[in-house]
């Protein structure tokens, strides 16, 4: 650690919407993940097998204070479940809960400690390590001048996809202009169908966008890591996740994970629940299509 001081000092004043935000992008019990600092906030990524990757974007207007001097972008590997584990502890329901967040300390630390408790203060060191270079890094390119996405409501869409766990090992995606509709498709020893039509219900498919028909296969358990820890606030805010197909079939799936303070109100919040953007955490999952698909698509 240089003697200048360190490279970014913040503090939070909402742990649990933190831990929200990190534990959506938990798949398995042991998972390491990278941390990117920068003067505009916070980036926390894990992948797997190169075929399914999220990012929790953390902007600096989420922190009470955000003090950032460093040169560049550094970037640290730390252990997503003991950073996830820590936060916890900091985390007391009915209590103001203000932590700041220091890196690094004197041996490549992650520090942190409470700073708004009268009569005890918690304080943790999570050991950091030189991360692997993260080797798929990739920018999302739209499949045409027409957005194919959808907006479904987050609640509706992970009990879609845990309903399509019994077939098989894969999911067909088909998003089809006419009649406007998304089909998830699930095929093994039967096979079962979710569909929502846009015009039918546009109170759980809130948005539509689409002009030729798309269909692409994903293996489930990527597909069901988007949202098998989608956080409780999520669900009962009635928020909605946003999915897009890129070239390639790449699947884009969107979160909006609250960080605000809850014990202050908020006079931004809309009647569909989204709050000022300030106080969002974004979650970015990309999941890649199973490599077959993509010809079937180009032969069809």
């Amino acid at each position: 650690m240089s003697s200048s001081g360190p490279d970014l000092v913040c503090q939070l004043d909402n742990v649990q919407g933190m831990v929200d935000a990190l534990t959506a992008v938990r798949w398995k019990r042991h998972q390491d993940a990278v941390m990117e600092l920068s003067e505009h906030g916070v980036v926390l990524i894990v992948e797997e097998t190169r075929c399914l990757q999220a990012k929790v974007y953390l902007q600096r207007e989420l922190f009470v204070q955000y003090e950032y001097s460093a040169q560049g972008r550094p970037r640290f590997g730390v252990s997503l479940s003991l950073f996830v584990n820590c936060l916890n502890t900091f985390s007391v329901p009915g209590r103001s809960n203000m932590i700041e967040i220091r890196y690094p300390g004197p041996d490549m630390q992650l520090l942190l400690k409470s700073v708004d408790s009268m009569d005890a203060c918690i304080y943790a060191e999570i050991r950091t390590r030189i991360p692997d270079t993260i080797s798929w890094d990739y920018n999302f390119e739209p499949a045409g001048s027409t957005p194919l996405s959808f907006t479904v409501k987050s609640a509706a869409l992970k009990e879609a996809i845990d309903d399509l766990e019994w077939p098989g090992s894969s999911i067909q995606i088909t998003l089809e202009p006419v009649p406007p509709s998304v089909t998830f498709r699930g095929e093994g020893h039967g096979d079962l169908q979710i569909d929502f039509m846009y015009y039918a219900n546009t109170d759980l498919l809130i948005a539509f966008h689409c002009d030729h028909r798309v269909s692409y296969r994903y293996k489930y358990k990527f597909l069901r890591a988007t949202t098998s820890n989608i956080p409780s606030s999520v669900i009962r805010d009635n928020r909605g996740s946003k999915l897009t197909i890129g070239r390639g079939g790449m699947l884009k799936v969107q979160h909006l994970v609250s960080v605000a303070r809850p014990s202050i109100p908020h006079p931004h919040v809309d009647s569909a629940g989204y709050q000022q953007p300030s106080r969002i955490a974004y979650i970015e999952f990309f999941v890649k299509p199973e490599e077959y698909e993509e010809d079937i698509q180009n032969g069809s």
